[in-house]
């Protein structure tokens, strides 16, 4: 229970929030964090605001929202300042949050300084088996591929399964960065001249989802989704349903 008055129990929120996103529901949690954000403000909550904020550029993000998705990129950085979090591992999640967004709405050059200040920070506070760094490999390397620096994004691919691989549990994000180098390597050599590399890829990625299948848990749902239309693309359209399906299934039953 929080006792104090000055501060809204952020902790119970995510909570709810993760609970609203098992479900697929971002309509609801739109609504919900918005809600949180004046209830924060009406006791001006900052550290919650910060958290909030950074809640809203993904969820804005993963439903095309461009206009609320970058208005709370703009609060998110100003809370970032006014908190003294610039050199943080917080603050550097919050770098990473906006320059993700910048990517997904085709501006990636604008995210590019914000990806490298959060590399900087993360490469040197956090251990280097530490998870978060194979998320912002993965997503620097999305946005540089975007911008046609294919060798960057490859090695960087590369860091992010050997962070992922470091762990005894074989981790099913490792697939999307098996699946997002195949995109890489298709946008530097061409479609047929990188087939033969671009399959082992995609095999690579099959083999690891269809281990972490025992996870059966939201993540593993998520993951499944998000590699689905990639193995559509490249023709493998009978696994591409099946994960479809797998993560029908995980969503149902939350």
């Amino acid at each position: 229970m929080n006792n104090n008055p000055h501060e809204i129990n952020i902790q119970a929120i995510i909570k709810k929030l993760d609970d609203i996103l098992s479900r697929n529901d971002y309509t609801f949690a739109c609504e919900f964090l918005e809600n949180s954000i004046v209830e924060a403000k009406s006791i001006n909550d900052l550290k919650a605001l910060f958290t909030l904020y950074n809640e809203c550029i993904g969820i804005y993000r993963k439903i095309g929202k461009k206009e609320n998705c970058y208005f709370y990129c703009n609060k998110a950085l100003e809370a970032t300042e006014s908190l003294k979090l610039s050199k943080s591992v917080s603050g550097a999640t919050t770098f990473i949050n906006c320059a993700t967004a910048y990517k997904a709405f085709s501006e990636a050059e604008k995210g590019i300084q914000f990806f490298e200040k959060a590399k900087r920070i993360y490469e040197e506070k956090l251990h280097p088996n530490d998870k978060r760094l194979a998320g912002l490999y993965n997503n620097f390397a999305l946005s540089l591929t975007d911008l046609k620096r294919f060798d960057e994004a490859i090695a960087l691919y590369e860091k992010a399964i050997s962070v992922l691989k470091s762990y005894e549990e074989e981790q099913p994000e490792t697939a999307i960065s098996y699946l997002n180098m195949a995109n890489t390597v298709e946008a530097k050599e061409g479609l047929e001249n990188a087939c033969e590399k671009i399959d082992f890829l995609l095999d690579k990625a099959t083999e690891i989802l269809d281990k972490s299948k025992v996870k059966n848990d939201g993540n593993y749902a998520f993951v499944c989704e998000k590699c689905a239309s990639t193995f559509g693309y490249y023709g493998r359209f009978f696994y591409e349903a099946e994960l479809k399906e797998r993560a029908r299934e995980i969503y149902e039953r939350s």
